[in-house]
């Protein structure tokens, strides 16, 4: 296996890379720059030739295409080769049948168990593929909490472990029980924070490491910089 991209904001603030197979909590507040990070990470995977499975529970497919491509990525070239796959977890929330090639049709937690177990836990390893679930705080709608983090440690974390990818998991800080995020934390590899500080003047967007278990890291608070096309970066 060759060197793996590089996870633009993350790898900036660690001392050498994530392993593949690691599951990395962010939890967020709502009013952070998590999504337009995570289109800016998806955007720097791919252009360093990494495959990029994006989640998109928040958004739909076609508002992440636009994202990428205000990024300079070509999204629907790389999707024509298989180099970028976007979920549609998002239209079965407005109850309608989504016409994306990758998509869920249900939210019960038993389906996804389900797709999981007799799919994800089947592939062959893809150490080259990031994966992005940009916002499954979105379950919390349909789904009782403790049947969500049973799915999140028995399905979610050993799944993308076989597959050797790195997955970014988001959740918005707030929205589960202590006892929730004390499992999910425990479970992950590493977690991040983003956060918008409004007791600064003006208000400070705002990312940090706050653990990690493989890999050294800065765990600072870090200013962030939002660019003209919401490329987001790290303040020099």
């Amino acid at each position: 296996m060759g060197t793996l991209p590089q996870i633009p904001l993350i790898e900036d603030l660690t001392t050498g890379a994530i392993p593949p197979g690691s599951v990395i909590l962010v939890e967020f507040t709502g009013a952070s720059q998590w999504y337009n990070a995570s289109f800016t990470i998806a955007a720097g995977w791919l252009k360093t030739e990494g495959a990029v499975s994006y989640n998109s529970f928040a958004h739909t497919p076609d508002a992440i295409r636009a994202k990428l491509n205000r990024l300079g990525i070509n999204s629907e070239h790389l999707e024509s080769e298989n180099k970028l796959r976007i979920w549609d977890e998002y239209t079965i929330t407005l109850g309608q049948k989504s016409t994306e090639k990758y998509a869920v049709d249900s939210l019960r937690v038993s389906d996804w168990s389900i797709l999981f177990s007799q799919d994800f836990m089947r592939r062959p390893p893809q150490p080259n593929t990031l994966v992005i679930l940009d916002n499954t705080s979105t379950g919390a709608r349909s789904t009782d909490e403790k049947s969500g983090v049973e799915l999140f440690l028995t399905r979610v974390i050993p799944a993308y472990r076989m597959l050797k990818a790195i997955a970014l998991v988001g959740a918005i800080r707030g929205v589960y029980s202590g006892w929730a995020y004390e499992q999910m934390e425990a479970a992950s590899d590493g977690i991040i924070d983003f956060k918008l500080d409004e007791t600064a003047d003006p208000p400070s967007n705002l990312m940090r490491i706050r653990s990690m278990r493989d890999v050294g890291f800065d765990g600072r608070w870090h200013r962030l910089k939002i660019g003209e096309n919401f490329e987001i970066t790290l303040e020099k």
